[in-house]
């Protein structure tokens, strides 16, 4: 196999060639998946940050070809290939772009395996990129998981680091489920160990990140970097923080989120996404059904602000979440 990524010196790939990788290894794998949105064939530049670069040229345009600027159009020809029996991944290239294909998503992808009474299934996997700190603007920085966490039928996916990119797009593109698949924008040219050969992570699955005793802090995406910053500025002011990346929203991991909280009887929730009506109310709905009795204090959620994400960077900083808040939530609940 001509391999399109190679990790550097250091064995570190970045998130951008993770997704590359797991897309490649899939498409050398099995003819039947396909490749295709705005942009990603290579003589429109492979992608805006290169996620699919030389794949075309590699596998041929009739496999990896560029589309109109008409998410409707890619979606609903991304569903109409899946139940045709392949394996398509689209890019919707922004997640705010996602509004104008929900129709396909919501009434089509997440449904033909329920009105088919199960006969037919939708193996698609919705690749799009979003997130705030960029100067992007409220029209290219919104995170709407909890959107399409609402929809049964859907698989929500958030990876916060290239190895886990590599293997939750990998577990997409072969689930025989509709997954939506969540990149974030910041992280895209971030590195990292590239993973083993034999890594996989299956969707559902959560990773405890640090182990403790005091409190459970809970994430996914891009904050994660900043909450593995927290949990170690707290180690050093005595408090034991276990540090959990959700990874995918939907299947959620009721179990490690629920044995994580029933040892600390603390629990902090922590996304980018708007904080109100967000994933983080669900989990923290879960939490108080299930352990009320043995929370030491109330679950604290940390979110964006209520408002579209401002294109002032000054203003940016203030919607979003930092080290410094994260840090203040967790003091709170140990108070």
């Amino acid at each position: 196999m001509n391999a399109l990524v190679t990790p550097n010196n250091k064995g570190e790939i970045s998130c951008t060639q993770a997704s590359l990788m797991a897309m490649d290894e899939a498409m050398e794998r099995d003819p039947t998946v396909l490749v295709f949105g705005e942009d990603v064939a290579d003589q429109e530049g492979g992608g805006i940050v290169g996620a699919t670069s030389g794949l075309s040229t590699k596998y041929g345009s009739s496999r990896v070809r560029s589309t109109p600027i008409a998410e409707q159009a890619i979606v609903g020809a991304a569903v109409g290939a899946a139940i045709a029996g392949m394996r398509p991944v689209a890019e919707v290239m922004m997640m705010n772009f996602m509004t104008v294909a929900m129709d396909q998503i919501v009434n089509h992808a997440a449904k033909i395996r329920f009105m088919s009474g199960g006969k037919t299934g939708v193996p698609l996997t919705i690749r799009t990129m979003s997130g705030v700190g960029g100067g992007f603007g409220g029209q290219h920085s919104d995170m709407y998981e909890a959107w399409l966490a609402h929809v049964p039928g859907l698989k929500v996916v958030v990876p916060s680091n290239p190895a886990d990119q590599k293997a939750l797009l990998t577990s997409c593109i072969f689930d025989d489920d509709p997954c939506i698949f969540i990149e974030s924008t910041l992280l895209m040219g971030t590195r990292g160990p590239a993973p083993e050969a034999d890594y996989s992570a299956p969707l559902g699955k959560a990773k405890i990140v640090r182990e403790g005793g005091d409190v459970t802090l809970i994430g996914y995406g891009r904050p994660m970097v900043d909450a593995a910053m927290a949990a170690e500025a707290l180690s050093k002011e005595g408090v034991s923080v276990e540090l959990i990346d959700l990874r995918s929203i939907v299947p959620f991991d009721r179990d490690t989120v629920m044995n994580s909280v029933a040892k600390t009887g603390r629990a902090v929730i922590l996304h980018e996404a708007v904080r109100s009506f967000g994933v983080g109310a669900e989990i923290s709905a879960r939490i108080n059904e299930e352990l009320f009795g043995q929370l030491k204090a109330p679950v604290r959620r940390i979110g964006g602000l209520d408002c579209p994400v401002p294109f002032s960077a000054a203003l940016e900083r203030e919607y979003m979440w930092s080290v410094e808040r994260i840090v203040d939530t967790v003091r709170t609940t140990l108070d």
